[in-house]
């Protein structure tokens, strides 16, 4: 387990931060990277993954080989770089304060750009059902579309997901505390709400009565629904690393970035849920 020593000193009026590693070699607080082929094979497997999609849907001979293959590639640079920085991490000691303040803005910005991901689904659900056009009967939801009632599963998943979000919040205040059994049983409760949210998505998925092809309405269901499924599941994959992280002591209570950031993940997959909700199920399915 990393073992972590930080003290605060008064010099000259300021406040100065001194990181002392048992392990470190440098004389510095930052991280320098050392060379690595992750990158570039990360770039190189999207790439393939992307053409081979693409080359999937024209129906070209070979095309869904290349997509696999691209897939796989990309899974593998996940495994291996992410695997790398928890070494550097947790066995080298390389995430000092400074450089965890650092990754703390890069995770406050990733997610910032994911917020305008799902803010172009939304424009896109509130310019077609707003002023529906004559194309699809001139309201909303379309002729001969109808609606997945709010009060089954979608409100069953938002239930689903608000416990989820208090049991990782609880695993978080657990981690600071040293509590290691509350952090394990929460955590344990929020993966398996996670997946028992994604099973009914997936049954209501083959239960709805449109397809994403039936207008827009469709595609503006599936794919904003869809991609918000699609994040869950990198989250739930996200906190089930992090289990098994505070399995092995990866984590102490003021050095614990990766579950930290597993967490506003989380929180940011509930709300963006909450929006959909009230906007696709509940508001979108009221016929005017």
């Amino acid at each position: 387990m990393s073992i972590l020593y930080f003290s605060k000193c008064k010099l000259n009026n300021e406040t100065k931060y001194n990181d002392d590693f048992l392990f470190l070699q440098t004389k510095h607080s930052w991280h320098l990277v050392d060379p690595s082929p992750w990158p570039l094979m990360a770039s190189l497997g999207a790439f393939i993954m992307t053409s081979g999609g693409v080359l999937y849907m024209h129906n070209y001979t070979d095309g869904g080989n290349m997509l696999l293959t691209g897939v796989f590639m990309v899974l593998f640079v996940m495994y291996t770089w992410w695997r790398d920085i928890i070494r550097e991490a947790t066995f080298e000691e390389q995430h000092t304060f400074p450089v965890q303040r650092g990754m703390r803005l890069g995770m406050i910005l990733f997610i910032v750009s994911e917020i305008m991901f799902f803010f172009a689904f939304f424009w896109a659900f509130f310019h077609s059902s707003l002023s529906p056009v004559f194309n699809i009967g001139g309201t909303w939801p379309p002729e001969a579309i109808t609606p997945i009632p709010m009060l089954g599963i979608p409100l069953t998943n938002t239930f689903l997901l608000l416990s989820s979000g208090a049991t990782v919040t609880w695993a978080h205040h657990a981690i600071l505390i040293r509590a290691k059994k509350q952090s394990l049983i929460s955590l344990i409760i929020t993966v398996i709400l996670a997946i028992i949210f994604t099973g009914l998505q997936v049954l209501e998925y083959f239960d709805a009565p449109f397809t994403i092809s039936d207008s827009v309405f469709g595609s503006c269901f599936f794919m904003t629904t869809g991609f918000h499924g699609f994040h869950v599941l990198i989250g739930t994959i996200f906190l089930t690393i992090s289990l098994f992280r505070i399995i092995l002591n990866h984590f102490t209570n003021t050095h614990h970035f990766g579950f930290e950031s597993a967490a506003w993940y989380w929180h940011f997959v509930d709300v963006v849920w909450l929006f959909l909700f009230v906007t696709v199920y509940w508001w979108g399915g009221i016929q005017y």
